[in-house]
């Protein structure tokens, strides 16, 4: 079909709107959107290989989905090498899950039809345009992502059939109407409650540390002050960016570029043409007699779209009729192409055309001619353009000429500067998990916390940060990861061991007061000596914002028979929580219990699934085939 010779540039948009293609299919695997290349497989399920370059692109396009949402965060945790390894593991994991699903399916004979995957198509909001499938938008998107429209059907029967499976999973089971019931009265019932609490200050003025106590808790705790090895360093940074500020561009120079580059800023020739497919099937002569008599019939004035959505083998533009949208040069079959540009007139209709696909006969039914841009519209682009060409080309000399000075004075980095007119910069001491954000960069810290690179004191080689940023670093100081003697953390472990004496003397007072509640003694005295009264409150729902969380947490965990609890703060208060009374719900609105049900009936089916890719993993024959190393 001709959708198998559509091809086209990937793009932002294209990646975009796949994304959302993904997020479409509740278990839609990240890898099966994917085309493996490789012949070298990363692992093995049952014989059916996952190749290197699958789990490649899955890794770099979820790598970039973290970047994009996280940010510097994320940049932070992927300079730790281990993290890296760790995230393209479970890339693969999921890969091999994915995997597993579909061999599954298959055993199972599961099936998506033809129609099934049109409809889906159909239904995808990326390809809608008003709520409306628009074919335009489909081709046009496919083709940017660079996939091919019989390849994105594939994949997508693929994900049905994937879908088919999770959804036997997770629609088989069913909770009772009892079971909903005790669920929804369990959550919407409230309690009555009391509480004091005593803060550990009330305790901790009284508090003495032993030099023995300190000492020992000193030894116990010794890894806890453990310093990392730290550096301080001076540094040069060399930017394109900061250079594009100080070079000028004239307009002769703009016009020049504009003039010297016109191509660049034309739109090319496209047309827009309908076609008539027909597939050689197992006759290829009488697949050519029936082109040739449509060719014929189309030739006497017949409808030629009518004659498309009757006989043209390529479904999605019989639809419309035999539409293929706007398309330009290189994207079709050479010799489709070649017959379409060939037509001279809007209506002309080609003779029979052979591609590898089939015969076509084309339609040309719009031509939209080659447009160029003004010099207006582009001047200030043009601009830029040259600005980041001149900055870089003085970055690259600027390069060479700071490389020469830092390998002739090895002690001081200010000759560096001079060349560009840039500042030596410094930072504090830092730590490799405590890098400022300027030198948190991996072959920078490989740098500078190289054991000869800190003996030596002496200047680096450029380093580069990226394609438009080196660095020039040198360390000034240095401090060895040591373990902090007694005197320097005396005042951390004192007040560390001043808490933890000033929590137990406060629950310690806190298990008498519960004794003499549970005595029926009156305790208001007791209260009193640290100023504290009961809290009452009533009608706490379980997910109620007027109690603490931490109290409330506890206090739907207490009963009847069981209903005081000394509770330890976060802040390190101690209280003592009482349940004074369960206020059951009287009745249930039937809507809440049928969603109450849905829910529960959805979470056994997850617990399932988990469940059955867990046994398929254990059973199935799993080789890794060899290590990926992160990038």
């Amino acid at each position: 079909m001709l959708d198998k010779i559509r091809e086209g540039a990937s793009g932002i948009i294209a990646k975009v709107i796949l994304g959302l293609v993904i997020l479409s299919f509740v278990f839609a695997g990240v890898g099966s959107y994917l085309n493996s290349g490789s012949e070298i497989p990363a692992a093995t399920v049952n014989g059916e290989d996952i190749s290197s370059n699958t789990l490649e692109r899955a890794y770099q396009s979820e790598r970039a989905r973290m970047e994009s949402q996280l940010g510097e965060a994320f940049s932070q945790l992927a300079s730790n090498e281990d993290y890296l390894a760790n995230f393209r593991q479970s890339i693969l994991d999921k890969l091999i899950s994915d995997k597993l699903l579909d061999q599954k399916a298959e055993e199972l004979g599961l099936r998506v039809s033809d129609e099934q995957v049109k409809d889906a198509i159909f239904s995808i909001p990326a390809f809608q345009v008003d709520g409306v499938f628009n074919n335009d938008r489909f081709q046009t998107l496919i083709r940017q992502s660079g996939f091919k429209v019989t390849d994105f059907r594939d994949n997508l029967r693929m994900e049905l059939t994937r879908q088919q499976l999770s959804q036997i999973l997770l629609g088989t089971d069913f909770t009772l109407d009892s079971e909903a019931r005790h669920s929804l009265q369990l959550q919407k019932q409230t309690r009555d409650a009391r509480f004091v609490a005593v803060s550990m200050d009330e305790f901790a003025k009284n508090v003495s540390i032993s030099d023995e106590e300190r000492n020992q808790y000193y030894k116990s705790n010794i890894a806890n002050f453990e310093t990392e090895e730290m550096v301080k360093v001076a540094y040069v940074d060399l930017k394109i960016s900061d250079l594009m500020e100080k070079v000028e561009v004239t307009d002769a120079d703009v016009n020049t570029f504009y003039q010297e580059h016109m191509d660049n800023y034309q739109t090319p020739e496209e047309r827009r043409a309908s076609h008539i497919l027909i597939e050689f099937g197992d006759n290829e002569d009488a697949a050519l007699a029936k082109a040739q008599d449509l060719l014929n019939i189309a030739n006497t004035g017949a409808d030629f779209a009518a004659l498309a959505r009757d006989n043209s083998a390529d479904a999605f533009s019989a639809e419309n009729g035999g539409d293929l949208e706007w398309f330009g040069r290189d994207v079709m079959d050479p010799a489709f192409e070649e017959a379409t540009f060939g037509l001279q007139n809007v209506g002309d209709i080609s003779e029979v055309v052979k591609s590898e696909f089939g015969f076509h006969i084309i339609k040309l039914t719009d031509i939209k001619p080659v447009q160029v841009k003004e010099f207006d519209e582009v001047k200030d682009e043009i601009a830029q353009t040259l600005k980041h060409d001149k900055a870089a080309e003085l970055f690259y000399e600027y390069q060479t000429q700071m490389s020469e000075l830092a390998f002739e004075v090895q002690d001081s980095l200010q000759d560096v500067a001079t060349v560009a007119n840039l500042e030596v910069k410094t930072s504090d001491l830092f730590s490799r998990s405590t890098a400022p954000a300027d030198l948190a960069n991996l072959t920078v810290l490989d740098t500078v916390f190289s054991a000869d690179f800190i003996a030596e004191r002496i200047n680096s080689d450029a380093l580069s940060v990226s394609d438009d940023h080196l660095m020039f670093v040198r360390v000034t100081d240095h401090q060895d990861a040591r373990t902090k003697s007694l005197e320097e953390v005396t005042a951390d472990i004192d007040a560390e061991l001043t808490r933890q004496k000033a929590v137990a003397a406060a629950k310690e007072w806190m298990i008498a007061l519960k004794d003499s509640v549970a005595n029926g003694d009156d305790v208001t005295a007791k209260l009193a000596e640290h100023s504290l009264e009961w809290q009452v409150q009533a009608g706490v729902g379980r997910y109620s914002g007027a109690m603490d969380s931490q109290l409330r947490t506890e206090l739907f965990k207490l009963s009847v028979t069981d209903s005081r609890k000394i509770v330890e703060m976060a802040n390190g208060d101690v209280a003592l929580l009482e349940l004074q009374k369960v206020n059951p719900v009287d009745t249930l609105d039937n809507n809440e219990v049928k969603a109450v049900a849905q829910r529960l009936a959805m979470r056994k089916g997850q617990d399932n699934f988990s469940n059955v890719l867990a046994v398929l993993k254990e059973q199935a024959d799993i080789e890794y085939k060899r290590a990926q190393a992160a990038n």
